[in-house]
């Protein structure tokens, strides 16, 4: 009797320890070109397991997926429609300064295309050069200085 006491009280410690998933909110870009098309899509995603669900605007060839889910997941299960699918790669352009935007001609109006800033450090024989350049004590310098 005492065994199978435990077993359900360690059955019971796994349930309560294993991690919840958190709410998402997937923006995926398909390319979609007909009812026939967005329907399967949207069965797809929509029988998935935690999704809240799916909402697919497309002229801009956008679809959203809400709920308990990953967007690895979603993903894979979009590309198993056969479709061309991406992470949606558009960002708003609403500041300029935030990132450096890339012209894409089949970005939606008002949005660019999300380019991941790569800071480069120069070596440090270049920035010694650099700090040089524009010295008093070089006489190769810059003449409008």
């Amino acid at each position: 009797m005492g065994g199978v006491a435990s077993e359900l009280v360690g059955a019971s410690r796994e349930r309560q320890s294993r991690k919840r998933k958190q709410f998402h909110t997937v923006e995926l870009k398909v390319r979609m070109d007909c009812d026939g098309c967005e329907l399967k899509v949207r069965n797809t995603l929509a029988r998935m397991r935690g999704v809240e669900s799916v909402e697919i605007n497309r002229k801009q060839q956008k679809v959203t997926v809400k709920g308990f889910v990953e967007a690895q997941r979603v993903l894979r299960r979009a590309q198993s429609t056969g479709k061309r699918v991406e992470l949606w790669p558009y960002v708003p352009y609403t500041n300029l300064y935030v990132a450096p935007p890339v012209y894409d001609k089949r970005a939606p109006p008002g949005h660019v295309r999300r380019v991941d800033a790569q800071i480069v450090a120069p070596a440090a024989g270049q920035e010694e050069h650099l700090a040089t350049l524009f010295s008093d004590d070089n006489p190769n310098a810059c003449s409008l200085m």
